[in-house]
């Protein structure tokens, strides 16, 4: 990753003052041109005090007819598969198992070593232990076997290897690209309950009841593909710890906008995620009530007729002097993160101490204001709403991968029992990569479903197509049967065929 801006301060910063300043003059001519038909509404308090804007809330997207069936028919179309058998299946379309190589960098010639790699990928990513995937009678599947295959090949740097590999086959699947090409991502957190003493863990009432947890924050594109995640302890201010993520990947492109869902947010973070090339977007829980800020142009130009009807609500000026001044420390501390020097959780808590920011933090707070009031003004647009709903697809989007991710890790009641940091940051990455693979197969299988259609003489529509999701379960068996038979899953086998979809469902 590179830093885009350059060293000459006032050039940059006055750049997104004028961006800030068309912002609002769009913003205004929207509202007049609406005039009632408006989505936004401007209130000002009968005692006076700050005008705020009232914005409508988002109705119901309706599903016609024709992705009803589409969604129902390609569902009933894919093929009845258990757990190892798919990822043996998804290892001859990428060879993503071959990414796990001995930690003395030797090449291996173990014999049924991908045997070993799929049953511990199952044994971690389900829950389950090494019990239920052992097999005494095939040397692969030995308790020796599998530990030592564990402790030499199973690393993070081997799984973040192994998911870089899946994560470019998604982007390669037309039915992927017809849902973003992977520049919209999100970052959310899915929490577990860890009942055994660890010190990486931390309480959370609402989430843990009695017991204490952890945090694993993950990152998934609009292509549905996870692209990095992080172990953190009980339930942190997330988008502390989102920035670490997203400077952490294990592939695909860089997203350029990031969308959470009610994160805990702040000027400061606004500024350091702008200032490292991410539109930073959270779903505000509190829109009504957030602050808009407005920046003199360079030389003290300012507009000749003001914002219009929005100058009461543009009344917050940002302090450009103050970034101008720090600006050389500003690009330090952003070249930082970018070389891991430092975390964005550790930068966050020193410019900020017991809610007095630093010099340094106060200009990376004015100059997130710039952002924040960009990302503000584009949710409230009096006119489109596309903005919003492309936040909320892709925030419902991480919820279903999230649902997907409890189906498969069922045992142990969901319960992650790794008393390390390390155990349970390789369990949870293992988790992450069993769900890109299921992700990838149901993915292809779906597009392979939809040509077929074609060809049958459907006429399917492409806006139809953009809205299947992969992120299914019910025809994947992950628990109970545990069975893994490579021979059947090489190269040249082609896909399975599919189930009819008129037939009577048996479960």
């Amino acid at each position: 990753m590179r830093l885009r801006w350059g060293a000459d301060q006032a050039s940059q910063v006055y750049a997104l003052t004028r961006g800030l300043d068309a912002a609002w003059r769009q913003m205004a001519d929207r509202l007049e041109e609406a005039g009632a038909d408006a989505k936004v509404e401007i209130v000002v308090p009968e005692g006076g005090g700050r005008a705020r804007l009232s914005v409508d809330k988002l109705g119901a997207v309706g599903e016609p007819e024709s992705l009803t069936w589409l969604k129902a028919t390609t569902e009933a179309m894919l093929p009845r598969i258990d757990l190892p058998d798919l990822l043996f299946e998804v290892h001859s379309w990428t060879g993503f198992l071959d990414s796990f190589g001995h930690v003395s960098d030797r090449r291996t010639r173990m014999d049924g070593l991908l045997v070993s790699l799929v049953a511990l990928l199952v044994s971690q990513s389900c829950n389950i232990g090494l019990t239920p995937v052992i097999d005494p009678n095939n040397k692969a599947l030995t308790r020796s076997r599998l530990s030592h295959v564990d402790q030499n090949y199973v690393r993070a740097d081997t799984i973040a290897a192994a998911n870089a590999a899946l994560i470019g086959a998604q982007s390669r699947i037309e039915l992927a690209q017809m849902r973003g090409g992977g520049l919209l991502a999100s970052v959310d957190g899915l929490r577990f309950v860890v009942p055994v003493r660890s010190i990486n863990t931390g309480p959370s009432p609402k989430y843990y009841g009695y017991k204490r947890g952890v945090t694993w924050l993950n990152a998934v594109n609009d292509q549905v593909a996870g692209i990095g995640a992080t172990v953190v302890r009980d339930t942190p201010r997330d988008s502390l710890y989102t920035l670490d993520t997203l400077l952490n990947l294990d592939g695909g492109v860089k997203p350029e906008m990031v969308a959470t869902d009610n994160a805990s947010y702040s000027d400061m973070a606004f500024g350091l995620y702008k200032m490292l090339g991410f539109r930073f977007a959270p779903r505000f829980r509190d829109l009504n009530d957030q602050r808009f800020w407005r920046a003199d142009l360079p030389d003290g130009e300012k507009p000749a007729d003001g914002y219009g009807p929005l100058e009461d609500v543009a009344c917050n000026k940002v302090n450009c002097k103050k970034i101008v001044t720090h600006w050389p420390d500003m690009l330090r501390v952003a070249g930082s993160l970018i070389t891991n020097q430092v975390r964005a959780y550790d930068l966050l808590r020193m410019f900020g101490r017991e809610g007095h920011p630093t010099p340094l933090g106060a200009a990376f707070a004015e100059y997130g204001r710039i952002d924040k009031t960009m990302h503000l003004l584009a949710l409230v647009d009096p006119v489109d709403d596309t903005y919003r709903r492309l936040m909320n697809r892709q925030l419902t989007v991480q919820e279903s991968r999230h649902r997907l991710a409890r189906a498969i890790c069922h045992g142990g009641r969901g319960q992650i029992r790794q008393a390390y940091r390390e155990g349970q940051e390789d369990q949870l990455a293992a988790l992450g990569l069993v769900l890109n693979a299921v992700v990838l197969w149901n993915t292809r299988y779906l597009d392979a479903a939809v040509t077929r259609l074609r060809a049958g003489g459907h006429d399917i529509k492409d806006e139809d197509v953009a809205r299947l999701s992969p992120l299914k379960e019910r025809h994947i068996n992950f628990l109970g049967r545990y069975l893994f038979n490579i021979t059947a899953n090489g190269p040249g086998q082609g896909l399975r065929p599919f189930r009819n979809p008129d037939a009577t469902e048996d479960d």
